[in-house]
């Protein structure tokens, strides 16, 4: 079963400080349902929505293209101010320095935990959950 705890996040969070560091990357730690250990990322030098948008523009799925004729700056406006980042699909969604940030950041919240999952039999067994948020509801991401 799933938990996460203020001792453990107190235990990971100088590695992830220091990842958010390295970057120039503001953001806060917390734990959320003593389940998932989560970052928000406040504000920093990666624009990450522009790094999506430029990523994802030219991307297909079944040969047809998502975004087909648009520009970068139109599916920039069509994303949220804020936003949750899967981190199962980092490779796909982000390049370059946005991409490292991120790869480096979920290592650092991951590290101890572990993934004895089986989805053939309906099986979940994770130490915990991350979740890496873009801004906030009242407080969208700052490019600075």
């Amino acid at each position: 079963m799933a938990y996460m705890s203020q001792e453990r996040k107190k235990e990971l969070a100088p590695q992830i400080k220091a990842v958010l560091k390295k970057y120039s990357v503001k953001g806060s730690i917390a734990v959320r349902h003593y389940s998932t250990l989560v970052v928000n990322i406040k504000s920093g030098k990666i624009d990450f929505a522009r790094n999506h948008a430029e990523t994802i523009k030219d991307s297909s799925d079944y040969g047809r293209p998502n975004f087909p004729g648009m520009t970068v700056e139109q599916i920039m406006e069509k994303m949220s101010t804020h936003y949750q980042i899967n981190e199962y699909h980092l490779e796909s969604n982000y390049s370059g320095r946005a991409l490292r940030f991120l790869k480096e950041l979920k290592s650092a919240m991951m590290k101890g935990n572990h993934d004895r999952s089986d989805i053939q039999t309906d099986y979940f067994d994770v130490g915990w959950y991350i979740d890496i948020n873009i801004g906030g509801f009242r407080k969208p991401y700052e490019v600075k």
